[in-house]
């Protein structure tokens, strides 16, 4: 049988999402409590792969087990074995065919930055304050639109089929007088794309680069064209979409 799970993560102490030697992950603290749980080997999938030091507030993962009698005792149990850094919210079963990872329809991120030192943000937010002008990178942002070819902001040397993403929202706004926060939400990302298009955009808001260049960084397809990454501990994914029909709760 499948079941879906539903987390929540601070990355700060984890090498992003995915299982890698010799290294502490999400998954594999996850996989390891629930299997200790269930009593057999578990091996969940996730919707995304955060890197290192991303956070998500809202994810979903997916593995086979026989029959659970009760879903809300092992969530229970979860959240008394798991480090404090992990929390879970939900597990249900569904559909035999249904896949975290492959299914979501889109992802949403938020990039957060604050302009004043907080001791209780500055692990999930980054502290810059220089002076941004908040209208230039909201009309450089709507430049994403206008391209599905990203490969510009992707890691190099990294092994994707297709560089295309569609990119459904992007905008900046700030949600109080000292946090601004850049929403993305798209079908796919490559590898460190959502922190180089936001530190791509910020030297639009620095005033370091124009509209027009936005435009020559992505026809450019050249990673070194772009801005520079900004810290992970900003970065989270908060949504994830499957669509009405989407497999949940049977």
């Amino acid at each position: 049988m499948r079941y879906l799970i539903q987390l929540a993560y601070k990355g700060t102490n984890y090498n992003g999402w995915q299982k890698q030697l010799n290294a502490k992950t999400v998954q594999q603290t996850l996989d390891e409590k629930l299997s200790m749980l269930i009593g057999t080997n578990i091996e969940t999938l996730g919707c995304g792969r955060t890197d290192t030091g991303v956070h998500a507030s809202n994810f979903y993962a997916h593995f086979d087990a026989e029959w659970i009698n009760d879903c809300h005792d092992i969530v229970y149990k979860l959240n008394k074995v798991l480090p404090k850094d992990i929390a879970i919210y939900d597990l249900f079963q569904v559909k035999e065919d249904f896949n975290a990872r492959f299914d979501a329809l889109w992802r949403e991120y938020e990039y957060h930055i604050i302009n004043k030192p907080s001791p209780f943000l500055y692990e999930t937010a980054w502290l810059n304050t220089r002076k941004i002008d908040l209208n230039a990178m909201n009309e450089g942002a709507q430049v994403l639109f206008e391209y599905l070819d990203f490969e510009c902001f992707s890691k190099v040397h990294t092994q994707v089929k297709t560089f295309n993403c569609k990119i459904m929202k992007a905008e900046w706004a700030y949600i109080d007088d000292h946090t601004l926060v850049f929403t993305i939400r798209a079908d796919r990302y490559l590898r460190n794309m959502v922190r180089a298009i936001v530190g791509t955009l910020l030297d639009v808001g620095y005033g370091k680069i124009s509209i027009q260049e936005v435009r020559n960084i992505i026809e450019s397809k050249n990673r070194s064209e772009a801005g520079q990454s900004v810290p992970a501990c900003g970065l989270s994914l908060c949504q994830i979409s499957y669509g009405e029909n989407n497999g949940f709760k049977l």
